[in-house]
């Protein structure tokens, strides 16, 4: 898929999400966009994968174009970001998990960080 493609694809699912939800996670965009499966999105939250990067279905660059239009879409649409842990899930120690391949902080915070429309989660409730 091209860039200009995935630019609008990505607007469009985060159009959905917000009317769905009334917030965008980068997670819950890489799903709906078939970049990562259920499963190993499962996977990773159990901690049988390293980190999120390792198991999506799109090369490096591409995914970063596709968060980069994710945060241009926030912009655009006055979202507020708001910064999400995510732990292991199951037994044992509640290790904070990891997004990029070399854990890279600011790449990591963009991951995290969920973008919310208020006016929306108003109307949702």
């Amino acid at each position: 898929m091209n860039n200009e493609k995935l630019k609008k694809k990505v607007n469009y699912i985060a159009n959905e999400l917000i009317y769905i939800k009334g917030f965008i996670a980068p997670v819950d965009l890489l799903m709906e966009m078939d970049i990562l499966s259920k499963k190993d999105y499962e996977n990773w939250r159990f901690g049988r994968v390293k980190h999120l990067e390792k198991v999506c279905r799109l090369n490096l660059k591409k995914l970063s174009l596709v968060m980069k239009q994710l945060r241009k879409f926030a912009n655009k649409n006055k979202l507020k970001p708001s910064q999400t842990v995510y732990k292991k899930w199951g037994k044992g120690r509640k290790i904070t998990l990891q997004f990029s391949k070399y854990n890279n902080p600011k790449i990591e915070k963009h991951y995290k960080t969920h973008y919310v429309d208020l006016k929306r989660v108003k109307e949702l409730k």
